[in-house]
């Protein structure tokens, strides 16, 4: 889809640009790895005991370990190679990559951060994939990232999902069948006005952009694109939704914001008991969204 430039209402196409070297895009994306995709670098080009080097190593605001890998064009073995330092990654103990973070983290970021040590993930970055890099993140059972870049004249880069992986006991279709049954099994317990709240809620959320991805979890069902932007808990009597930490307009000030200790991508919690509320929540559901993109 081409991008357009608009000034003194005249649109302008803009040219892409190639990315002359590998390791520019490593640069751009590790001096912004907070904006793009909220993980905390560790380091790069990380030597492992295989003879490979990983090309960044982060770990996100959630305590998992991230491997991340680039490639400026096309390349069907970015998924390979990334899984083998994954594989060496998992050989090592847990001790090792708390020490590198305690080395490479600013103290107060380090106490904020629990070590989610078996919940990898792996992120690759290209300007495209091809059928055989898509096939294998679709059928590893493991937590496989796929981003797609672009860059433009006038400074403008694109960075989008092209593929989210499980996390856990996670599932991950976007709007599939299962995905559905989990959301089904999740309503079983609310009475009917909630199930109701939440059927109207989640269409309206899934209508905000096709590249929304659903996922259900022991604790509910979580809403994101790069970034996760809602988190709904279907309670018995009502809807508890944690939002991200924005400076929202919220004149009848419903968000409150949840104690020290919780995740801090998602630290701020309303609550939905009545049908009357619903479009006033979910206009509060949108400014969390936005902040995402």
């Amino acid at each position: 889809m081409p991008v357009f430039i608009s000034r003194e209402g005249q649109l302008r196409t803009l040219s892409t640009l190639p990315c002359r070297y590998e390791k520019d895009l490593q640069k751009l994306i590790e001096e912004n790895l907070m904006t793009v995709l909220e993980m905390h670098y560790l380091d790069s080009q990380y030597p492992t005991s295989n003879r490979g080097k990983i090309d960044t190593l982060a770990v996100d605001v959630n305590g998992a370990p991230v491997i991340i890998e680039y490639k400026r064009d096309r390349n069907n073995n970015v998924i390979n190679q990334a899984l083998s330092y994954l594989k060496w990654l998992k050989a090592q103990k847990p001790e090792f990559f708390r020490m590198l973070m305690l080395t490479k983290l600013d103290p107060e970021v380090f106490d904020r951060i629990r070590l989610d040590w078996n919940n990898p993930r792996i992120v690759c970055i290209a300007e495209s994939f091809s059928r055989f890099d898509m096939d294998t993140a679709e059928v590893v059972p493991l937590r496989i990232e796929l981003y797609r870049y672009c860059q433009y004249e006038e400074s403008i880069f694109k960075f989008e999902p092209v593929m989210m992986g499980e996390r856990g006991e996670e599932t991950i279709p976007v709007r599939g069948d299962k995905s559905v049954f989990d959301v089904m099994k999740m309503q079983s317990h609310a009475n009917a006005l909630v199930q109701n709240l939440f059927d109207k809620l989640r269409e309206r959320i899934l209508s905000l952009d096709e590249h929304i991805i659903e996922k259900t979890g022991k604790k509910g069902v979580a809403y994101a694109i790069s970034k996760h932007f809602c988190e709904i808990q279907i309670k018995t009597d009502m809807l508890v939704i944690d939002l991200r930490p924005v400076d929202y307009f919220d004149p009848r000030e419903m968000v409150e914001r949840i104690g020290v200790g919780y995740t801090i991508t998602m630290n701020r919690r309303i609550r939905l008991k009545k049908e009357k509320d619903l479009d006033y929540v979910f206009s509060l559901i949108e400014q969390s969204y936005q902040n995402i993109l």
